[in-house]
């Protein structure tokens, strides 16, 4: 059998690992061949392939970003897309399966595709963890693991300078990132996109803590809506897939918190140093394992599933029920944080 890889949407630390595991995997257990389609999307329509025999994954699992390029494009758009032409595309190559690894735009089209009949099965990728099915995604843990280790820092500052900081951290519909680094780090004050908070409320909690001669510590979510505001702050344009560009919510609170409370606040923006490095030794062992069972998956057949971690084990469930909407922190581990805010 001769296996496609792709890595779509937004890059995200494991990614190589996956591939690794996959390639592995496939030739030691079952004499597959593989490619990798550069960039996404764009790669399988086009049919932009390289090979990767064994030695193109040597050490691949402590990278970051994937080696096969990724993209957003949308495999039914133009005249190239759709499942027809995409099936002349593997043909034309000999490719038997395509292993799409990415999050919910990217397992949205694989669906699309498995459901006309393509040979497609998934890997769930996001940094958000906001796919339904997946306990967790690869990516996760290394994204928490440097907003804590960047709060942590930003901390020292602001005890020494009497200051609250503000982080601001990536989830545009979800808060998981924001509430996992905020507990770990000891932030005083967390908002997510799930939840509303009025300034007036978050600057109480501010004061507090600063009263009591400690510097707080505020997390918010770039998709976070202020309870006196209609939508998320969106003011540098839009991105070429034509969704808005997010970003200014921690310039936004800074400045509310400084103008009701008097006290001096800083915010950081930790954008894109969230995707970027190695990943953490928990997202090399999962994304290692995922892509060893999509490769068994594939062998299998299973076409139009994806695999994903239930627990501790690696499961295989339909791409239709981790398309079924956005995992959402729930109110309840949102409340248990909130225990301890302007504490």
């Amino acid at each position: 059998m001769r296996i496609g890889l792709m890595t779509s949407g937004g890059d995200c630390p494991g990614l190589n690992a996956v591939i690794r595991g996959a390639v592995l995997h496939g030739i030691k257990s079952f004499g597959h061949d593989f490619v990798g389609f550069r960039d996404g999307w764009r790669g399988v329509v086009e049919g932009d392939i390289m090979e990767l025999p064994r030695q193109s994954v040597r050490g691949l699992a402590r990278q970051g970003g994937t080696i096969l390029g990724t993209s957003r494009t949308n495999p039914f758009d133009g005249p190239q897309g759709g499942p027809e032409n995409i099936a002349k595309v593997l043909e034309a190559n000999g490719i038997d399966a395509v292993v799409a690894i990415g999050g919910e735009g990217t397992l949205a089209g694989a669906k699309r595709l498995a459901d006309a009949g393509l040979p497609v099965v998934g890997v769930p990728k996001t940094i958000d963890n906001d796919l339904q099915a997946t306990d967790y995604t690869f990516g996760f843990d290394t994204a928490v693991s440097i907003a804590t280790d960047a709060m942590d820092r930003i901390r020292t500052t602001g005890e020494s300078h009497h200051r609250c900081m503000v982080a601001e951290v990536m989830g545009r519909h979800v808060g998981w990132i924001a509430l996992h680094s905020g507990m770990a780090a000891g932030a005083h004050a967390i908002l997510i996109p799930e939840f509303r908070e009025s300034m007036e409320q978050v600057s109480e909690w501010v004061r507090e803590v600063h009263d009591r001669g400690r510097s707080p510590l505020v997390v918010v979510a770039e998709g976070f809506i202020p309870d006196n505001r209609e939508e998320a702050i969106a003011g540098k344009g839009v991105e070429a897939s034509g969704r808005p560009r997010l970003g200014g919510i921690g310039e936004y609170v800074t400045h509310e918190i400084e103008d009701i409370t008097g006290i001096e606040t800083r915010n950081t923006i930790l954008g894109h140093i969230q995707r970027g490095g190695a990943p953490t030794g928990f997202d090399r062992v999962l994304a290692t394992r995922l892509g060893i069972a999509a490769v068994t998956m594939a062998s299998e057949q299973q076409w139009g599933k994806m695999c994903a971690l239930r627990g501790t084990d690696v499961v295989r469930v339909d791409f239709a029920e981790a398309l079924d909407g956005l995992k959402a922190v729930p109110r309840d581990r949102y409340d248990e944080a909130k225990e301890l805010f302007g504490r």
